[in-house]
């Protein structure tokens, strides 16, 4: 079994950090396969566009409300031992995947999947900021940039295996979920022995704003959220099919530039956190969100070769709000590490499986062309972040 060492107090302990992250990447990669062998069972199901959406909103919307609830429950009551149950049901929703016989199936399978997630981010995003040592926003990057990694190996693992052998090969990625349990049951004993060090860790950035203000900024970093959520969403989902649809590319060539997408995800998710940490997070939040715009708004109208590098800042740019956005709503609500995590979790999970269903509908009675060109505008509510109180004036209320 894997065992991890104690700390001094302000030191991060990597073993933990890593540990985290590596868990989270196979989350994620697991997620991933599911949602890159799309145009595989909309090939053997027969399914609509709004079938597709309608799949990825089971899975993510079931995430998105389980999420706070237990989040907010292991706030009041911590429950370290609850971690390895997440790839525990990610497995289950892989091998339902693997032989499921009907489209409810898949529903089903999905919404196991969904639940894996909802166990796994919340407490998982709480250790890592116990192991912190105080770098709050290089600790989220971290573990954040784990998922994001695991999210661009799912396309090619799915391209190599899955659509190489078939369905049924889905169900040897339940393997990798054993890896995991096996790890997050080490961190889990880690988590129990440290327990007291997490009150006063939630409480080293305490500021003193009214409620009010408090309620507005989480608002804002909701519609932040939303933005940047919906228009990952609407790549995630049929970024493939516009590159097949467009320009005639092979499933396998698709899923190669998908990848470079998320590769660029994974990159500007772990620069976000620790830059955060330097600059202010607002800061992070106003560039990622907002300057996203004038490649959202080019992409739809570009060559293939342009629409492919388009992607590297557009991946590089969002994804670095993520981090930041986590840890300035920990910072302006301490003591509620895990509802906070659970909840923008949740809203990632959420925003974006909704955004799926609603976009596949839109897709159904338009064309994909006209989705991407819907969807370049969302960045634009990043003019949202300009209210949002800097980590000066909050340290000026404290």
């Amino acid at each position: 079994m894997t065992t991890f060492s104690p700390t001094r107090a302000n030191t991060a302990v990597y073993a933990i950090l890593f540990a985290a992250a590596g868990c989270h990447l196979i989350n994620d990669t697991l997620q991933a396969v599911m949602l890159s062998v799309y145009p595989m069972l909309k090939q053997n199901y027969a399914l609509s566009f709004s079938q597709v959406g309608l799949l990825t909103m089971v899975y993510q919307v079931t995430a998105s409300i389980l999420q706070p609830l237990i989040g907010h429950f292991t706030d009041k009551k911590p429950l370290p031992y609850i971690l390895p149950f997440g790839p525990a049901f990610t497995a289950l929703g892989l091998i339902l995947l693997a032989t499921a016989h009907s489209y409810p199936a898949l529903l089903i399978a999905a919404a196991c999947i969904g639940i894996g997630s909802s166990i796994f981010h919340p407490d998982a995003s709480r250790v890592s900021r116990l192991a912190s040592g105080g770098q709050y926003g290089m600790a989220q990057s971290l573990f954040q940039v784990g998922g994001n990694i695991g999210t661009s190996i799912g396309p090619l693992l799915a391209a190599g295996i899955v659509l190489q052998r078939g369905q049924t090969s889905l169900a040897w990625f339940a393997g990798l979920a054993a890896v995991s349990i096996i790890i997050l049951s080490g961190v889990g004993r880690w988590y129990s022995t440290h327990l007291t060090q997490k009150k006063s860790g939630d409480k080293i950035l305490q500021f003193g704003l009214d409620q009010r203000t408090v309620k507005i900024s989480l608002a804002i970093l909701v519609a932040l959220m939303f933005s940047k959520f919906v228009y990952m969403a609407c790549m995630h989902s049929f970024y493939t099919f516009y590159l097949i649809d467009k320009f005639g590319v092979s499933t396998q060539a698709a899923q190669l530039y998908l990848f470079v997408l998320l590769g660029a995800v994974a990159v500007g998710t772990f620069a976000g956190g620790p830059i955060g940490d330097r600059i202010g997070r607002k800061s992070v939040i106003w560039f990622s969100i907002l300057g996203t715009l004038p490649f959202s708004l080019a992409l739809p109208h570009l060559s293939l070769f342009w629409t492919v590098a388009c992607t590297i800042p557009i991946g590089l740019i969002l994804s670095s709000a993520f981090s930041a956005m986590v840890v300035y709503a920990q910072e302006l609500m301490p003591g509620r590490v895990g509802m906070i995590s659970g909840l923008f979790f949740g809203l990632a999970f959420g925003s974006g499986g909704l955004g799926a269903a609603v976009l596949g509908v839109i897709a159904d009675h338009t064309t994909l062309q006209f989705i991407f060109e819907l969807c370049s505008i969302l960045p634009a509510i990043g003019l949202l972040a300009f209210y949002l109180p800097s980590t000066e004036q909050l340290k000026s209320k404290a």
